[in-house]
C-alpha cells in the first residue's frame, strides 16, 4: 500500500482467506476459477498490472489495455435513465450456459440452497449469478434478478433487496456489489448489478462522512466529506430490510428525476453508497475534458469508488492522485447541484418514511 505496484493475485489473498470464506463465497470462488480454466473471459485479470496511488486516498488503477474495444457495445442512449427493455438487443438471457455459475430464488429452509451446474435454460422466477466476461477483479460476476423477466436496468425495492441478500451472504467485506444506471455507464440495459473481491479498502470507504439527518426507522442518511465525489452514505436501521427500502427509495427517485447515479453496497450489506453523477451528459453536450476523454475510463461504480481501469499504459504509468482526483471531481455534480439534490432528496425520504410509519400504525 505504499503506492508501489503489487501483483493482484497476491493482493487478493484468496488462498490464505479460503478457510474463512463463507459457503456462498467458496461456491462462488471455485465456480469462477472454473470458468477461468475453460477460457471463457477475454483477457487473464490475473495478469493485468494493478497499483495503488500516493496520497490521501490511495486510489487503484488497474491495467487492462483495450477492454473497452472487447466490451459489449451500449445499445442504448445515454440521456434517459428509465428506457424500456427491447428484446432485440443483447440482453442476459443471451449468454452461453456455460457462463452461468448459478441460479437461485426464495426458500422457506434456513440452510443455504444453490441450484449446481451450468443449466440450458434458466428457469423463470429464478435469479442468476453470471461471469463477467471482461472482468475487472477477481470473481466478477454479474447479478440478474428474475432474469427471465427482462426487466430493464432499473431499481426496484424487490430487486434491490436481492443485491443487499447476495451482499450478506458474502460474510466478507471485500466482496462489493455494485449498480450503474443508465447515464452511468451501465452498458446493457437488462436489470444487473456487479460484484468482484478485491482485498483492499476501497478510497470511497475511507473517506470523512457527515450525517444529515437520521429517519424514522433507524436508517441514517450522511455526505461524503473530502472526496472528490459528493455523494450520500446510508447505514444502521433495526434490520437489512430497513436500510435496503431506504436506498431503494431513494434510487427510485433518482430514477425518476432522470439523475444517472451509482450504487456500492459495502461492509457485507451494512453500508450504501449513493453516488450521482452527470459525465454521460458532459460527453453529450460536450463538454467533457479531451484530456480524459482520450483517457476512455467510463467512470461507473468501480472508477468512483475508488478503482481505475485504464484501458492506455501510458495512462497506467503516468497516473497519479491529483489527475484522478480531476477527473472525479469532473464526473460528479457540482456542490451546487449536490445541495439542491441533497434538499430534494432528504424532503422526499422525510415524506416516504412519514407515509410508511403512518400506514404502519
Amino acid at each position: 500500500m505504499d503506492g508501489k505496484s503489487f501483483d493482484l493475485s497476491c493482493s487478493l489473498g484468496v488462498e490464505d482467506d479460503s478457510l474463512n470464506l463463507s459457503p456462498f463465497l467458496d461456491k462462488l470462488f471455485r465456480e469462477w476459477e472454473d470458468r477461468k480454466a475453460r477460457g471463457l473471459f477475454h483477457h487473464d485479470i490475473g495478469s493485468c498490472e494493478t497499483k495503488v496511488l500516493r496520497g490521501e486516498h490511495n486510489f487503484v488503477a488497474t491495467l487492462i489495455e483495450g477492454r473497452d474495444q472487447k466490451k459489449r457495445p451500449t445499445e442504448f442512449g445515454m440521456n434517459q435513465v428509465l428506457q424500456p427493455f427491447d428484446s432485440g438487443k443483447f440482453n442476459f438471457t443471451k449468454v452461453r450456459p456455460e457462463e452461468v455459475i448459478f441460479r437461485f430464488g426464495e426458500t422457506d429452509k434456513d440452510s443455504a440452497q444453490y441450484f449446481d451446474g451450468a443449466p440450458d435454460t434458466i428457469s423463470a422466477s429464478s435469479s442468476a449469478i453470471l461471469i463477467n466476461v471482461s472482468p475487472i477483479g477477481y470473481c466478477h460476476v454479474l447479478l440478474t434478478p428474475k432474469i427471465q423477466d427482462c426487466l430493464p436496468q432499473r431499481i426496484d425495492q424487490e430487486s434491490f433487496l436481492i443485491a443487499m441478500y447476495v451482499a450478506r451472504e458474502a460474510r466478507n467485506p471485500f466482496f462489493r456489489v455494485g449498480y450503474n444506471s443508465l447515464g452511468g455507464f451501465a452498458t446493457i440495459n437488462h436489470l444487473h448489478f456487479q460484484a468482484y473481491y478485491l482485498k483492499v479498502q476501497y478510497p470511497v470507504e475511507k473517506a470523512t462522512t457527515e450525517k444529515l439527518t437520521a429517519l424514522a426507522n433507524g436508517v441514517s442518511i450522511a455526505q461524503l466529506v473530502g472526496y472528490p465525489v459528493s455523494g450520500f452514505v446510508f447505514e444502521g436501521g433495526a434490520s437489512l430490510e430497513d436500510l435496503s427500502d431506504v436506498v431503494a427509495k431513494v434510487c427510485i427517485f433518482l430514477q425518476e428525476k432522470n439523475r444517472p447515479f451509482n450504487a456500492l453496497i459495502s461492509e457485507s450489506g451494512k453500508r450504501v453508497f449513493l453516488l450521482p453523477q452527470c459525465y454521460a451528459e458532459k460527453q453529450l453536450l460536450g463538454k467533457a475534458s479531451q484530456e480524459f476523454l482520450d483517457m476512455r475510463i467510463n467512470p461507473a461504480i468501480w472508477e468512483l469508488s475508488g478503482h481505475l481501469v485504464l484501458k492506455r499504459k501510458e495512462d497506467y504509468d503516468e497516473a497519479s492522485e491529483p489527475n484522478i482526483c480531476r477527473f472525479l471531481v469532473e464526473a460528479a455534480l457540482s456542490e451546487t447541484e449536490f445541495q439542491e439534490l441533497k434538499r430534494c432528496v432528504l424532503d422526499s425520504m422525510t415524506v416516504s418514511i412519514a407515509c410508511s410509519s403512518d400506514i404502519g400504525s
